[in-house]
């Protein structure tokens, strides 16, 4: 976790008493959790000698608090949100927020008196190369993710024609504007001035005007109205994301809102009409002169002081602090979720054990339906499909502990609106995403380098069985190839393999390659468990032994694979494995594998494996964590897989059989 230098109690012995007077500390438990992991006990009473008054930024109950911290001579704490927080504002969803601004000084967005946030990039040399690295990294990430402080926008949305100037509105009333424009009437005029600058200063251009996202809720009022539009000034349509807009944007004008902050990091130099903690610092031009602060900052230094040492940051999946990075997974996975979902799915071919787990993944934010009409609502269907419109959903590349044939649950499906990862016979969404990625930002090939790490450190494959460290090969020198058996009557093989469809022709044709070779066979867990076809009664006729060893065992143990379309080759690429594929699986024809079989045309682009693992685990598949409910992104998935915490109670054996028995009918349960 990064070091802070105000580390508000951080790391004492015993938590300090912090006495609040305002009940949102008590019932907000997300709150109250990471007051309490950053060294703080939050309790009612009055402050004794050594006890703090914490107050919330500048709300009304503040007020009490400070009278009540005035009378007992005790220090106050002063808590905000951070600036990364939600999907919504806190006034329009009750959602808990992913981090805390906590100050023993002042209030961050108040110039008329000093904040830690100040004194911290007045006084902090901020020269450390690793941190001021590492905030570029982030900055990045920040913008390529479109993050802001509140991510619920419409992606869907149409972006006004680049060249405008973007005057951007706040809610009335917000603390941030009152310590820059006391008074209701006076903040009105301000915001009338900053618009006349705008139109002023930009003669000719299009001027226009972001509202807040309280205010396009109708929770708050904003300072600007239709009679301020004309022929050059309109409001902002939809609700696009910040980014979008600053980047299509050749000014920013703005009080004191956040989104001036943002632009400073999409490359702006904002014009700024208050003073919010990111003006005078040499980063913005402002209309009101900061005497404390008397240096210039890059935007690294900036961004490394308000966005990775000042705030307190919380992981909701492990329940503990941690940094900058994990709060942008988070919000990623959240706000993906949110955006696919919130209008709704009608779900389709879905059988009737897999509705529960589909109903949490999917229908989170609207519940999803199981047949019927769709209306408005997306249409997912299980399997390829061809229905016009429709998404097609599978499993995942990381799916669970222990089998689907069992009916454990996953952890990750795919949703596919072009067709599907194992079918090469049109374009899929996986396999442009592997083509895009061609040109993956540095930051993304880290993180991809580090997700390939981690499943190798926790002997994670798609079942996430544990390694057998008893497995015996005794090869005698000879190299040893791994040939993974699959269900033979897998959609994979149907598609995706048009030479060789069965193990036993896969054997035959490995050993004829292959004649000095020592070759391990490994049947599908899903055959060998007697619920899927596909069973060699006589594979040591071409393989020199058998074994039912978990994958993630075996992979460190061989010098080579064969396959038809297993994904047990790319778990082989992961580790490094060299693998020969007489099927066309997704991870063929980039240039990973030794091909057997012609692939596309549009798969001619040589990929790296950071951008292949990219695309594979991280940006085509969603990701539930079974503990906290919730999406997340596949770093939890991955922790859940190789801890057990995945692990489903008791698996519907009989029932699997069932289903297995019952496969060559069309138990569709629409």
């Amino acid at each position: 976790m990064a070091s802070r230098p105000f580390a508000e109690g951080a790391g004492e012995e015993s938590p300090r008493r912090l006495c609040v007077y305002n009940s949102g500390f008590l019932t907000q438990r997300r709150v109250k959790r990471i007051l309490a992991l950053a060294g703080w006990q939050v309790t009612l009473g009055r402050p004794g000698p050594q006890d703090w008054v914490g107050i919330w930024g500048a709300a009304p109950s503040a007020t009490r608090g400070q009278a009540v911290a005035n009378r007992r001579d005790a220090p106050v704490l002063r808590v905000e949100d951070a600036l990364l927080r939600s999907l919504h504002p806190g006034r329009v969803a009750r959602e808990a927020p992913l981090g805390l601004l906590i100050d023993r000084t002042g209030l961050h967005f108040d110039a008329r008196g000093p904040s830690d946030l100040e004194t911290l990039l007045m006084q902090d040399p901020l020269d450390d190369a690793a941190q001021l690295a590492q905030a570029r990294v982030l900055m990045a990430r920040m913008q390529t993710l479109r993050l802001s402080k509140y991510n619920a926008y419409d992606t869907d949305a149409a972006l006004p024609e680049p060249g405008y100037v973007l005057v951007i509105d706040q809610a009335e009333g917000d603390a941030s504007v009152t310590a820059s424009v006391p008074g209701a009437d006076m903040a009105r005029a301000r915001f009338a001035e900053m618009l006349y600058y705008a139109q002023t200063e930009h003669p000719g251009a299009r001027i226009l005007i972001r509202t807040h996202p309280e205010t396009q809720a109708g929770k708050r009022g904003g300072h600007f109205s239709q009679e301020q539009v004309n022929g050059r000034v309109s409001f902002v349509e939809g609700n696009p994301a910040p980014a979008d807009l600053l980047e299509g944007a050749i000014a920013v004008y703005t009080l004191s809102s956040q989104m001036g902050f943002e632009a400073i990091l999409a490359g702006h130099r904002p014009r700024v009409f208050g003073t919010p903690f990111y003006a005078g610092w040499g980063l913005t031009d402002d209309e009101h002169t900061l005497p404390r602060r008397q240096r210039n900052l890059t935007r690294a230094q900036l961004f490394a002081g308000a966005m990775i040492r000042y705030p307190i940051w919380y992981d909701p999946y492990e329940d503990r602090l941690c940094d900058l990075g994990r709060v942008m997974d988070t919000l990623e996975a959240t706000r993906r979720a949110w955006q696919e979902d919130r209008h709704g799915w009608t779900g389709r071919n879905i059988r009737l054990w897999k509705r529960p787990h589909m109903q949490a993944m999917f229908g989170q934010f609207t519940p999803m339906r199981f047949g019927g009409k769709s209306g408005a609502r997306r249409e997912m269907v299980w399997g390829a499909t061809t229905h016009l419109g429709a998404c097609s959903v599978e499993d995942g590349f990381l799916r669970s502990r222990g089998l689907g044939a069992d009916l454990v649950p996953p952890l990750s499906l795919v949703l596919d609106d072009l067709g599907i990862y194992y079918d090469p016979s049109r374009p899929s969404r996986l396999e442009t995403l592997i083509a895009r990625n061609a040109d993956l930002p540095e930051h993304a090939a880290d993180r991809a380098r580090r997700l390939v790490e981690k499943i190798i450190a926790g002997g994670v494959t798609k079942y996430a069985a544990a390694p057998d460290t008893h497995l015996k090969i005794d090869a005698a020198g000879k190299p040893v190839i791994l040939v993974p058996g699959q269900v033979e009557d897998d959609a994979s093989l149907r598609f995706g393999s048009p030479e060789v469809r069965s193990n036993a022709a896969l054997l035959k044709r490995t050993r004829d390659a292959n004649a000095d070779a020592f070759i391990l066979y490994k049947p599908h867990p899903d055959v060998s468990a007697g619920l899927r076809s596909g069973a060699v009664e006589n594979a040591l006729e071409w393989a020199d032994q058998t074994t039912d060893a978990p994958m993630s065992a075996l992979l460190d143990r061989v010098d080579g694979l064969w396959t038809m379309t297993s994904l047990a080759g790319f778990e082989a690429l992961l580790r490094g494995v060299p693998v020969t594929v007489l099927g066309l699986p997704f991870y063929a024809g980039w240039g990973l594998t030794t091909d057997l079989c012609p692939t596309p045309d549009r798969r001619g682009r040589l990929v790296s494996l950071d951008a292949l693992v990219h695309a594979a685990l991280i940006d085509y598949p969603r990701y539930h964590d079974p503990v906290t409910n919730t999406p997340c992104p596949v770093e939890v998935a991955v922790d859940r897989l190789a801890s057990g915490a995945a692990a489903n109670s008791r698996p519907l054996r009989l029932l699997a059989k069932l289903q297995g028995a019952l496969a060559s009918y069309s138990w569709a349960w629409r």
